[in-house]
């Protein structure tokens, strides 16, 4: 669960971090990278996708400046996963609406 979320930093589970990070229901990707960063592209979540999530939701960032373009989104729907795309803090609440009814996998820009 995650517990709270302000500009740059996020608790989840009783413990924080200050960088980008994707959430599975069985592990915490800190510290993810992306080829561009306020851009997302399908190779910046292949592993994501190799995971076969019911839905992703995309945090793209405190103000919301993460562009997902069409064509990654076009890829995540092809793939039968349902996409979220929401500021960061929105973003927050949705999974911890949906992460223990749902396979849900979080990708969250934590900054701008």
């Amino acid at each position: 669960m995650i517990e709270h979320y302000s500009f740059g930093r996020i608790v989840i589970d009783g413990k924080e971090y200050t960088r980008d990070l994707i959430i599975y229901p069985d592990k915490i990707h800190a510290n993810w990278w992306r080829k561009e960063g306020h851009r997302l592209h399908v190779e910046d979540i292949k592993e994501v996708l190799e995971y076969k999530p019911e839905i992703l939701i995309v945090g793209t960032g405190y103000s919301g400046f993460m562009e997902v373009p069409k064509q990654v989104e076009e890829e995540i729907e092809k793939r039968n996963i349902k996409l979220i795309v929401e500021k960061t803090k929105e973003a927050c609440k949705i999974y911890n609406q949906l992460y223990k009814k749902h396979k849900v996998v979080a990708a969250l820009h934590l900054t701008c």
